[in-house]
């Protein structure tokens, strides 16, 4: 997966705003104002999720590519390393669902203006 890729994909999704508010290497995506992905372009790509607590440890467990959510609330997110035993497949699905999440948690206005 190339984080020209998974950039692509996070703007797909309705209402996503991409900005670098932190360095020149990392790229942060959100959705009503909430951050839902966080693209780490340094040598080793990476990617911060959220997810839902207790899946993390089960993704920990099987996937050598996901670790706890770097410079993160380990209890909510979780960092995927590029181009390890992860599909690109599987890597899209845990964006769309860190995605919903940020959506889940918005206040109804928001939530109602967004398609799902």
């Amino acid at each position: 997966m190339t984080p020209e890729k998974l950039r692509a994909y996070c703007l797909s999704l309705p209402a996503t705003e991409e900005s670098m508010p932190f360095d020149d290497n990392t790229l942060v995506f959100k959705v009503g104002g909430k951050i839902f992905a966080l693209l780490d372009l340094d040598e080793e790509t990476s990617i911060n999720l959220k997810c839902e607590t207790e899946k993390i440890p089960e993704l920990q467990d099987y996937f050598c590519a996901v670790i706890p959510g770097y410079h993160m609330n380990k209890k909510h997110w979780i960092t995927v390393l590029l181009n390890r035993d992860v599909s690109d497949k599987q890597l899209f699905e845990w964006v769309k669902n860190s995605y919903f999440l940020v959506i889940s948690k918005l206040g109804k206005p928001l939530r109602n203006g967004l398609a799902h």
